[in-house]
């Protein structure tokens, strides 16, 4: 690798050092149950687990409170190699460790981290947070949960949609209304009150589970109120811009993935007496492919340098999932039209990647969100600028 990408890709040798970890352990674990676990629609929770024995499960928690200690920079490149091999798996992952435990421990007090951080580090409870509702997605200041404060407890009434890990998941992080204003609290399984839906089925990404969160007069303890009674908006989007550069990130993985299997399949495949990649049009999905890849795949790396609890780059982020969630479904169309028949067929991983890709155009903020987003931002910066 060119000194200089390696320095974007893996600034550390700490870096360089867990990306051959994760790598292996995608590769020697993950590929092989890939294909089963998609076809069954659930999580393989043994394997889950596994990453809280790596240390991956609180990779972004400082090791003062039992985490790897580790930057954005390294939570991008564990979901850049997890989705190389399973997308599905990846984004139970990344519901876990990213919109709960990352989420969760900036907004927590101490008593909070004592209960919760053990528990969620090793993989013993798995985790989740709910923010989409069946009115509410990408305009989330409609959201109608509500809680209302009675003595100990705050009584929750509402339902969240589409929330990945809801079927496993024991501790939720949740965005409820107090008198109107967003505020967070951890729900857990066996609060009274609060039950899931069956599994929802969807088209990809079948690796990791999907359900409702349903809240009955389910009672909260007070002493689960994260944070500060209407700060739950800020939590919120301080978060979203690092779970928008993992989201992307999965991309790039299912990108990577699919060059490589056109390329190694269009140099062994033979038409016409002689090797695919001699074809003009092969060599434009594989040529183009590359590209678009690599292109995602520095911006998303350069964005992840300036995104942390302490520094805000909605511009970034936003920028980076919107060019490089497409590049994933891209990608693994062109290399599904490299492998022809085989590509369209599930012995293969590709028809599988390529279904995966699809839910990052719509998850964790939609494309059109993301326009919407930098078109604001972008007027504000550049109407700030002297002409």
């Amino acid at each position: 690798m060119h000194h200089a990408a390696s320095d974007l890709f893996n600034p550390t040798d700490e870096h360089r050092m867990l990306r051959q970890m994760v790598a292996e352990f995608a590769r020697r674990e993950l590929d092989p149950q890939a294909a089963e676990f998609d076809a069954k629609g659930v999580l393989n929770l043994p394997l889950f687990r596994r990453l809280g024995e790596l240390g991956l499960l609180g990779i972004t928690i400082p090791e003062a409170d039992g985490g790897a200690g580790l930057d954005t920079t390294a939570a991008v490149l564990v979901h850049h190699e997890l989705a190389k091999y399973d997308p599905g798996f990846t984004l139970a992952y990344l519901a876990h460790a990213m919109l709960f435990v990352n989420n969760f421990y900036h907004c927590s007090n101490a008593e909070q981290k004592a209960r919760y951080l053990p528990k969620v580090l090793s993989g013993e409870w798995v985790a989740g947070m709910g923010m989409t509702e069946p009115g509410a997605g990408t305009d989330v200041l409609a959201m109608t949960t509500t809680a209302v404060r009675q003595g100990d407890w705050f009584i929750v009434n509402g339902s969240k949609t589409y929330i990945t890990n809801g079927c496993e998941g024991h501790c939720f992080l949740v965005y409820a209304k107090v008198e109107g204003r967003i505020t967070a609290f951890v729900v857990d399984r066996d609060c009274p009150g609060f039950t899931t839906s069956n599994h929802i089925d969807k088209l990809g990404m079948r690796g990791s589970t999907m359900s409702e969160l349903i809240f009955a007069d389910c009672r909260v303890p007070a002493a689960n109120l994260l944070g500060e009674l209407g700060s739950g908006l800020t939590h919120m989007m301080r978060n979203l811009e690092i779970e928008r550069l993992t989201l992307a990130a999965m991309s790039v993985g299912i990108a990577d993935r699919c060059v490589e299997i056109m390329v190694r399949h269009a140099h062994e495949r033979q038409a016409f007496r002689t090797s695919l990649n001699r074809f003009g049009q092969i060599q434009r999905y594989i040529g183009d492919g590359y590209a678009m890849t690599e292109a995602a795949k520095c911006l998303v790396y350069n964005v992840a340098r300036d995104v942390g609890p302490g520094i805000r780059n909605r511009v970034g982020s936003d920028a980076a999932k919107l060019f490089a969630a497409p590049v994933g479904k891209t990608v693994a169309d062109y290399a599904m039209q490299v492998l022809g028949g085989a590509g369209y067929c599930k012995e293969y991983p590709v028809e599988r990647l390529w279904r995966d890709a699809k839910l990052l155009e719509i998850g964790g903020g939609t494309l059109e969100a993301h326009q919407k987003n930098l078109t604001k931002d972008l007027t504000e910066i550049v109407l700030a600028r002297p002409q």
